[in-house]
């Protein structure tokens, strides 16, 4: 398991990476699945961290500041709607830097876990305890769900537009 999760880990993170600093086709289903993605995960870390409550309110709080910086990410995104398609590219350095903070907390714990204290039992509650990993998440997953609902309002407004020229087109 120690084998395959690191190189399963630093495939997927730098995929992600990859995916935020370029020009990117926006398809149906990309805003609800991440939507789907980060809201379930964030419940699942909301329950992990009931056995410290303050941890809550830390999410919580996570979880606005990443929206608050989502709505930043959305007025610095450039959208194209095109004939070929609907195409955005995101702001790289802020979508970078909640990634690269997350990542840094996650291989900073797995240094701490298994080289400066690996004898200590540990426990899914445990790790969920530490308000700094549980700010990284809340700080990612709050950009990502505001991200996505800004990406889907943008699709829908441009789709509504599209529309409403098609049918002033037919009734002229």
């Amino acid at each position: 398991m120690f084998l395959v999760l690191p190189p399963l880990v630093v495939w997927r993170v730098y995929a992600r990476l990859r995916k935020m600093v370029g020009r990117q086709r926006l398809s149906r289903y990309r805003a609800p699945i991440t939507l789907t993605i980060y809201s379930l995960l964030s419940s699942l870390v909301a329950y992990a961290t009931l056995a410290h409550p303050d941890r809550v309110w830390w999410l919580a709080g996570s979880l606005l500041a990443g929206a608050a910086l989502s709505q930043f990410g959305i007025r610095h995104t450039k959208f194209e709607p095109t004939r070929g398609g609907l195409f955005y590219t995101p702001n790289a350095h802020l979508g970078f830097a909640l990634s690269a903070l997350f990542v840094a907390r996650i291989v900073y714990r797995i240094v701490e876990v298994y080289f400066l204290a690996p004898s200590l039992p540990r426990s899914t509650g445990e790790f969920m305890g530490s308000p700094t990993t549980v700010v990284a998440f809340g700080l990612l997953a709050g950009y990502f769900i505001g991200y996505a609902i800004g990406l889907a309002r943008w699709r829908s407004s441009v789709l509504r537009t599209k529309r409403l020229r098609e049918a002033a087109k037919s009734d002229t």
